[in-house]
């Protein structure tokens, strides 16, 4: 993913809107994708996108430079995705328990299905990795965890794909 450049970082953080348009309108479509395989809502993930930007933007002028902007971006997106998922589990556990199903995956989105079912923290690792494409070194920023962290819930994030995606093709041939 490239990088924007460090002049028009320095005018988004310094109060130029149209500098600050311009890095939403880059980053946005990415950042509402990794939302999205995050949360598995896209709506939730459109909310959760525009929070994270106005973050970004309260944030920006704090942004040291010290790792990459898009590394910084997606941490943003991380932890304002994270957050959502501890406030519903907070709310789920207070909440009456009611008589609800999960919606079940529309035919053909088998991988979406199989992303669903990891852990989050297995999901968010290789989303970085594998969607995101960033390297395991700003993936270790990015989600504040040592790299071989990233390196290992990789590795088990895509066995476990493997399993479920097998097991999908197995029960297909019944």
């Amino acid at each position: 993913m490239e990088e924007p450049d460090p002049a028009a970082l320095r005018a988004a953080a310094g109060g130029d809107v149209a500098a600050f348009t311009a890095l939403v309108r880059s980053y946005q479509a990415a950042v509402w994708r990794f939302v999205r395989h995050l949360v598995g809502d896209a709506a939730l993930a459109e909310d959760l996108t525009q929070e994270t930007f106005l973050r970004v933007h309260r944030g920006l002028a704090g942004f040291d430079g010290r790792s990459r902007f898009t590394t910084w971006l997606f941490r943003v997106a991380r932890n304002t995705a994270i957050d959502e998922l501890r406030a519903r589990e907070r709310r789920d556990r207070l909440s009456l328990p009611e008589a609800t199903t999960a919606p079940s995956p529309e035919h053909g989105h088998e991988l979406r299905a199989a992303l669903d079912s990891l852990p989050v923290d297995l999901r968010e690792a290789i989303l970085a990795v594998e969607v995101l494409g960033v390297s395991y070194a700003d993936a270790a920023v990015m989600l504040d965890i040592p790299a071989g962290t990233v390196k290992s819930r990789v590795h088990r994030a895509r066995e476990r794909l493997v399993r479920w995606l097998d097991a999908e093709e197995a029960a297909g041939d019944l």
